[in-house]
């Protein structure tokens, strides 16, 4: 038996939306103290809904919902203000964030730490800061809460990284030096500087924001098991007609 449970004015986020019979939706919600949480949101359809201008994404909200199952029942959301709307390829990388959360976050699991996370990296794409530098800040913090942070200042053997060395990252072992690894794939060598660097939040040097970004990919590809990022895809289609990622 489920024991349900009414939530109030609880801050968060909607990651995504979809309909749900004739005029409701379902509603996919990260939440400050609850984690992702799926909400029925009825007559949210209907015209006069006062739910249709409400549910935006990317927008932060006060959200009420009831229940005890799987699937809650929204019961009011209100805009908390202060998101100015996203645009441009901002927007394709907010929609990335998104994705990401939906894929690897499971439900009712609070994070409060990464829920700051993604609010700041909001805020920081709309005051048009570095794409790059954000998603990275935002997918470091991402996997240390969900239990694949990266051991970023010392080796596999707890020996401290050295700047002026390479190594093999691999995963759920961290950093192996090349020297002892041997031959190694290209996509696992990283330079130690930009270790470093990512351990730091300091993207500015051009090597550290390609490695890491290379490393980035191929561990967020491995913790997704092989599923396609829909957002990937099409911010990479967009980025070959540079007319219309803008």
């Amino acid at each position: 038996m489920s024991v349900r449970q009414r939530v109030d004015q609880q801050p968060g986020f909607v990651l995504h939306t979809y309909p749900y019979r004739e005029t409701s939706l379902i509603v996919e919600v990260f939440s400050r103290d609850h984690g992702r949480i799926g909400l029925v949101a009825k007559g949210a359809r209907r015209p006069m809904s006062q739910l249709r201008g409400v549910l935006m994404a990317f927008q932060p909200l006060f959200i009420d919902w009831s229940g005890g199952g799987e699937m809650k029942t929204l019961v009011r959301a209100e805009w908390q203000g202060g998101q100015p709307l996203l645009g441009g390829q901002a927007l394709l990388c907010a929609y990335y964030l998104n994705e990401l959360l939906m894929r690897l976050l499971p439900r009712e699991d609070a994070h409060p730490a990464l829920y700051r996370a993604y609010g700041e990296a909001l805020r920081a794409l709309a005051d048009d800061e570095s794409r790059e530098f954000v998603l990275r800040r935002f997918e470091l913090a991402m996997l240390q809460e969900l239990g694949y942070g990266l051991e970023l200042e010392s080796d596999c053997d707890g020996r401290p990284i050295r700047p002026d060395s390479r190594y093999a990252y691999i995963i759920e072992r961290g950093a192996v030096p090349l020297d002892e690894y041997g031959v190694a794939d290209d996509s696992s060598v990283v330079a130690g500087q930009t270790l470093l660097d990512m351990a730091h939040g300091e993207f500015r040097n051009p090597e550290s924001l390609a490695g890491s970004k290379a490393l980035m990919r191929r561990l967020i590809q491995h913790y997704l098991g092989g599923q396609v990022l829909q957002s990937r895809r099409v911010f990479t289609e967009l980025l070959a007609y540079p007319g219309e990622s803008s």
